[in-house]
C-alpha cells in the first residue's frame, strides 16, 4: 500500500482530472435511475397478491383505480367530465351510475345501498380505471393531468394520488436534505478540526463520492425514494470519519518525514487503508444484512449503502489524498487553535467512575429491552403524510361523504360458478363485519337476469376472457387488524368457491406487508449480529470480545427504540427494520476503536486500569467527532422531513447515533473492567508474547 500510495501521491493531477470527469457519467446515470415512491412494489412476486395484481394488468388492461370525488355538480356536468377525464392518458375507463343505467333513470330506481355508492348529498362519486400499475409514471402522470382538469371542488383519492403526492414532496425536499447535512457537518468540522479550509475539502471529496455512488445506481432496476432521500446523508454520515483518519495519520507522517509530504502522504494512505478497510467491513456487513429482507426495500437500501460505503473507502484513498495535497498550503494558512476542550479529565472522571456506569447499564438493561419489544409499529404508507396533501384532503372527503375507509377487489376465475353461487357469494361477503357493500356484476341487474342480458358497457369492465372482478368496500383503514382480519375472512369465503380466485388491492398487499415485515425484523437483525460478531471474532482473535461488544451496541440499539414506546409515539414499519443493523453496523466501529487500543496497551504490558484509561483517552475524541457527525448528519433531516418513513428513520439514526457514542465511551471501559481476565485468555494479542 505504501507504493500505491507513492504513485497516488506522485499523479495526484491525473487522479484529480480523473475524478472530476467521472462526475459527468455519474449525474448522466443518476438522471437515468428510475426512483420507485411505491413500497408496496418491492413485495415479493411470489404473493398471490402481487400475482393478483399482474393478472389485474394483464387481463382488463387496469393496475390501479382512484375514487374521484365531485362536489356540487348535476348530472349532465359530471357526464361531461367522466368524458373529459377518459380522454386524459393512461386513464383506461371510468365508472359512474351511466354506466349501469341510463342517466334519465333516477338513481332512486337503484338498490339504496348501491345508490349511496354513487351519491350522497351534493357529492357525487366516479372511479377512475389506469391501464398501469399504481405507482408506474404513466398512472401519476396521469392523476395529475386529472387534478387539473378538475374543478376546484373535485377530489382524487386512492393509493395512485398518495403515490404521487410523495413523488412531488420528496423531490421537493430532497435538495434540501444534503444542504442541512452538510452545513450541520461543516459545522461540526469547524469545532472539531484544526483547519477551518479542511471540512470543506472532506465535502467536496464525500460529495463526489456520493455522486458516484448515485451514479451507478442506474444498473439496478428502479431505486426507492427512500433509499434515494437517504443514501447521500448516510454515506455522508458513516464514511466521514474515513476523511479524519487520513488527514490525522498525513499530519502524524508529516512530522515523520519533514518536507516530504509525497511520501508523508503514501505511508498515510496505507495506514488508511488499514484502518478505514477494517472499519468499513461491519458498516457494509450491517447495510448487506437488509439484502436478505424478504420485503425487497431492503435490498433497495442495502446494495446503494454497501455500493456507497464501498465507494467512499476508495475515495478516501485516492481522491481525498489528492485534494489535501493540492490544497495543503491553503490547510496550513488556515489553520486555528483547536476548539475543541481538552478531553483528558473527563476521561479520567469516566473510567474513574466505572462501576457507576455499569450499574447505570444493569439498571437501564430491563426497561430498554421492554420498550424495544412493545415500540408500536404502523404500516399504513399514507399515515405519516401531512393532512394538507391533495390525496390526504381527498381520502378524508371520501371517509367523510361516503364513508369509505377502504376498496379492495376480489378476482375470480370465469365459468368456475354460476350467477346464483356469486351471488350467494357476495350475501356471505357483505355479512362479513365491517364490509360496507360489494359490488359486482349482478349487484345491480340480480342474479336472476340472463348474463348475456348485461349490458356489454358494464360487462367490458368487470369481466375479461379469464377472469371477473367485484369491488368491496370497507369500514375499517388500512393496516389495521380489523381489516387484515376482514380480508383473511373473504379470502376464506372466495378460496371456498374456487381455488383460482384471489382478493386483492392495497388492504391485502397491506396485511401481507406485516406479516413479512414482522419476519424480516428478525431475520435481519440475527443475520447482522452474526455477521459483525464473526468479523470481531476474526480481527481480535477472541471468543470474548464479539460478545461484549455486539452486546453494547445492541444495548444502545435497545435504548433508542425503547424512547418512541415511553414517549408514545408510532414508528413506520421500514424504521423498525433498518434501524437495527444499520446503528450495529454504524456504531460498532466506535467499540472496535477503543478496543485496539486497549488490546496494544494490554500487549505491551501495561496494567489493566492503565490500559483502559490510555485506550479511553486516546480515542475519546475520535468516536465523540464520529458519533456527533453522523448525528449532525442526519438530525436535521429528521426535523424538517415531512415524510414520516424518512423523518423517523432519521431520527433514530440521530439518537442512535448519540447513545451508541455515549454507551461506548461510558459503559465499554466498565466492561473491560469486568472482563478483563476473561478477554485477556480468551484472546489473542492482549498480553506480552512471553505471557502468552
Amino acid at each position: 500500500m505504501v507504493k500505491i500510495g507513492k504513485w497516488i501521491a506522485k499523479h495526484k493531477n491525473i487522479i484529480l482530472v480523473l475524478g472530476l470527469l467521472l462526475i459527468i457519467p455519474s449525474i448522466i446515470g443518476m438522471n437515468m435511475t428510475r426512483i420507485n415512491y411505491d413500497v408496496l412494489s418491492y413485495l415479493p412476486g411470489s404473493l398471490e397478491t402481487v400475482k393478483g395484481q399482474d393478472t389485474l394488468v394483464d387481463e382488463f388492461g387496469m393496475g390501479a383505480f382512484s375514487m374521484v370525488i365531485v362536489e356540487g355538480m348535476d348530472e349532465k356536468d359530471v357526464v361531461a367530465l367522466k368524458e373529459e377525464m377518459k380522454s386524459v392518458d393512461h386513464v383506461a375507463d371510468v365508472i359512474w351510475y351511466d354506466d349501469l343505467m341510463d342517466i334519465s333513470v333516477p338513481m332512486e330506481m337503484i338498490p339504496s345501498k348501491y345508490e349511496k355508492v354513487f351519491q350522497n348529498g351534493d357529492s357525487t362519486m366516479l372511479v377512475a380505471l389506469f391501464d398501469n400499475t399504481t405507482s408506474s409514471d404513466e398512472t401519476m402522470d396521469a392523476v395529475t393531468q386529472l387534478r387539473k382538469i378538475s374543478a376546484k371542488h373535485c377530489f382524487v383519492s386512492g393509493m395512485s394520488g398518495v403515490v404521487t403526492d410523495i413523488k412531488s414532496l420528496a423531490l421537493s425536499e430532497m435538495p434540501i436534505y444534503v444542504l442541512i447535512a452538510v452545513i450541520l457537518c461543516l459545522i461540526i468540522l469547524s469545532l472539531t478540526m484544526d483547519s477551518w479550509i479542511t471540512p470543506f475539502i472532506f465535502m467536496l471529496s464525500i460529495g463526489i463520492a456520493i455522486l458516484y455512488n448515485m451514479g451507478t445506481n442506474m444498473f439496478l432496476s428502479d431505486v426507492s425514494y427512500i433509499t434515494k432521500a437517504l443514501a447521500a446523508v448516510l454515506q455522508l454520515g458513516v464514511t466521514l470519519d474515513y476523511s479524519i483518519f487520513l488527514l490525522n495519520s498525513y499530519e502524524e507522517n508529516k512530522k515523520r518525514f519533514p518536507g516530504e509530504r509525497n511520501r508523508a502522504m503514501a505511508h498515510a494512505i496505507s495506514n488508511t487503508f488499514k484502518s478505514v478497510v477494517g472499519s468499513s467491513v461491519t458498516t457494509i456487513a450491517g447495510f448487506v444484512a437488509l439484502c436478505f429482507m424478504t420485503f425487497k426495500l431492503g435490498t433497495n437500501i442495502g446494495i446503494v449503502m454497501a455500493k456507497g460505503v464501498a465507494i467512499g473507502v476508495v475515495c478516501c484513498v485516492t481522491l481525498l489524498p489528492a485534494l489535501v495535497l493540492t490544497f495543503d498550503k491553503w490547510i496550513d494558512r488556515t489553520t486555528h487553535k483547536p476548539i475543541l476542550p481538552d478531553l483528558g479529565r473527563l476521561s479520567a472522571f469516566i473510567t474513574r467512575h466505572n462501576k457507576v456506569w455499569l450499574a447505570a447499564f444493569l439498571i437501564l438493561l430491563i426497561p430498554a429491552i421492554y420498550g424495544n419489544a412493545h415500540t408500536d409499529v404502523y404500516y399504513n404508507i399514507d399515515k405519516g403524510l401531512p393532512d394538507t396533501l391533495k390525496s390526504s384532503v381527498a381520502n378524508k372527503k371520501l371517509d367523510e361523504d361516503f364513508h369509505m375507509n377502504n376498496v379492495y377487489m376480489v378476482m375470480l376465475k370465469n365459468d368456475e360458478m354460476d350467477q346464483k353461487e356469486k351471488a350467494k357469494m357476495m350475501e356471505q361477503i357483505e355479512a362479513v363485519d365491517g364490509v360496507k357493500w360489494a359490488i359486482g356484476m349482478e349487484s345491480v341487474i340480480g342474479p336472476s337476469v340472463p348474463e348475456d342480458f348485461i349490458p356489454p358497457a358494464v360487462k367490458s369492465k368487470l369481466q375479461s376472457d379469464n377472469y371477473e372482478i367485484q369491488f368491496i368496500c370497507s369500514d375499517y383503514k388500512t393496516a389495521t387488524d380489523e381489516v387484515n382480519e376482514q380480508v383473511k375472512s373473504i379470502d376464506k369465503i372466495v378460496q371456498s368457491y374456487n381455488k383460482e380466485s384471489m382478493v386483492i388491492g392495497e388492504a391485502p398487499l397491506t396485511k401481507d406487508l406485516t406479516v413479512i415485515a414482522d419476519s424480516d425484523m428478525r431475520n435481519v437483525n440475527v443475520i447482522s449480529v452474526i455477521a459483525i460478531f464473526i468479523i470481531i471474532c476474526i480481527v481480535f482473535k477472541s471468543l470474548s470480545l464479539p460478545v461484549i461488544l455486539v452486546a453494547i451496541i445492541e444495548f444502545a440499539i435497545c435504548v433508542n427504540m425503547a424512547v418512541p414506546f415511553y414517549t408514545g409515539t408510532e414508528l413506520p414499519f421500514v424504521a423498525s427494520i433498518v434501524i437495527g443493523t444499520v446503528q450495529l453496523g454504524s456504531t460498532v466501529d466506535y467499540a472496535i476503536l477503543m478496543t485496539s487500543r486497549y488490546q496494544r496497551e494490554r500487549s505491551r504490558g501495561r496494567s489493566k486500569k492503565e490500559a483502559i484509561s490510555l485506550a479511553h483517552q486516546s480515542s475519546m475524541k475520535s468516536i465523540l467527532i464520529s458519533g456527533v457527525s453522523f448525528f449532525a448528519a442526519t438530525f436535521g433531516v429528521g426535523l424538517y422531513s415531512k415524510i414520516d418513513m424518512i423523518s423517523s428513520l432519521c431520527t433514530l439514526l440521530s439518537r442512535g447515533a448519540i447513545i451508541s457514542t455515549v454507551v461506548v465511551i461510558c459503559v465499554l471501559p466498565a466492561m473491560f473492567m469486568v472482563f478483563d481476565k476473561l478477554i485477556c485468555k480468551t484472546s489473542k494479542g492482549f498480553l506480552p508474547e512471553e505471557a502468552e
